[in-house]
Parts: structure tokens; C-alpha cells; sequence
């Protein structure tokens, strides 16, 4: 696991792809990280997947995606994050207009 204080803090423009272990679905964690997102002008999405994990990948600049890593470790009040696998891309693979929930 990649520790948020090692991740780039410039105004390049990049991708963060997370896959978050724990008690993470049914607590308004996706809902949450849309509005940070949002506050942060990210693009990209949250969206539960099957095995109970949630999938988030956000765009924009690296520094504002440093900030939303942090924030996912531990800041949703209902949420018990256990785990985050992180990828950090240069380039997005594809390109979004908005921050949404699937």
C-alpha cells in the first residue's frame, strides 16, 4: 500500500485509481468522496463492486488527488476502511466530465 505522503503535490494533471477495503458500502462513503471530489474540481467516479470493496478513480491535479487519498483513509465517520490499493496514472485512461456515483 502507497502512503498519501509519498504521492506528487504539483498542478499536473493525473490519474488515482483506488480499490477501498472495509466497511465502506451503506455508509454514505461513496457520497462522500463525491462531495470532497467536487470541492477539489476532480473528475472521475465511486461505485460499489460486488465483493464489497468500493472502486473510486478520480482526475485532475496531483496535489488535489493527494488530498482526496488522505481524506479516504479515514475521514467518513460511519466507514472503517482497512485497506486502499492505489494506482497512480500520468495520463488519464479515459477522460471525465463530472464526479459521479454508479
Amino acid at each position: 500500500m502507497t502512503s498519501p505522503t509519498d504521492q506528487p503535490r504539483d498542478n499536473q494533471i493525473g490519474e488515482l485509481c483506488l480499490l477501498v477495503s472495509g466497511r465502506v458500502q451503506g455508509v454514505f462513503y461513496r457520497a462522500t468522496v463525491r462531495r470532497w471530489a467536487r470541492e477539489l474540481k476532480l473528475n472521475g467516479y465511486a461505485k460499489n463492486l460486488p465483493d464489497g470493496r468500493v472502486e473510486i478513480v478520480a482526475q485532475g491535479s496531483k496535489g488535489h488527488l493527494a488530498t482526496i487519498l488522505r481524506q479516504c483513509y479515514n475521514q467518513v465517520r460511519a466507514a472503517r476502511v482497512e485497506h486502499i490499493d492505489v494506482t497512480w496514472r500520468d495520463k488519464p485512461s479515459e477522460l471525465y466530465k463530472d464526479f459521479i456515483i454508479l
